[in-house]
């Protein structure tokens, strides 16, 4: 059976040194992207083998779940967050993507400011995240806490902007603003284009 592992990241350390340093990227995927797939293939190890002795209590269950479901949302969405980001990243979407938030946000500038300020007011540790609603078959913007995502609304990330302070807390020290707003001079809007192709056409 497979195991998470920790992605290479698609550019240098350095490279992203207009939004955040390396002295903050390095560590924030060697190691805390690190503990998150440890913490998930741990995890999964420790359900193996309380289905295999027949020990899953309820208790021991949902909290290895709890623990599954941090872990594995922290890989996810930070495997997400660095292929967001491409030190050739900035601007603004055009095509298919500029059109649909111009659509669903009314414009370009709308949807920036609310994305700024779903990160920013995450509060305590989180994410602000723009992504596909497949109901209502729409754009919305959205904060998820820790690592869980919003399960009730079945929605696929598209666009991830990581507030928890090891993102920025050297750099930046408390000023979240600051630093959410230079994410916006390296996003990957291809990236972000790409994946909101694939998600609206799974139907």
């Amino acid at each position: 059976m497979g195991q998470y592992q920790l992605p290479d990241l698609p550019y240098d350390y350095s490279a992203l040194e207009r939004a955040m340093t390396g002295e903050i990227l390095e560590p924030h995927h060697s190691k805390h992207h690190a503990a998150y797939v440890k913490g998930a293939n741990d995890t999964l190890e420790q359900l193996a083998e309380a289905r295999d002795k027949d020990a899953l209590t309820p208790t021991g269950f949902v909290g290895l779940q709890k623990t599954l479901a941090f872990n594995l949302s922290g890989h996810v969405l930070h495997s997400l967050f660095w292929n967001n980001l491409s030190p050739d990243g900035g601007d603004r979407p055009d095509g298919d993507l500029g059109d649909a938030i111009t659509e669903h946000f009314g414009s370009f500038e709308t949807f920036q400011k609310q994305l700024t300020t779903a990160t920013t007011a995450v509060q305590g540790s989180g994410w602000g995240v723009l992504a596909w609603e497949p109901l209502g078959r729409r754009l919305i913007v959205e904060q998820v806490y820790d690592h869980h995502g919003n399960v009730g609304q079945g929605t696929t990330p598209l666009l991830v902007f990581d507030a928890w302070e090891h993102a920025y807390y050297l750099q930046y020290k408390n000023v979240r603003p600051d630093y959410v707003t230079k994410l916006w001079s390296v996003v990957n809007w291809n990236d972000v284009a790409t994946r909101y192709a694939a998600a609206t056409t799974q139907g």
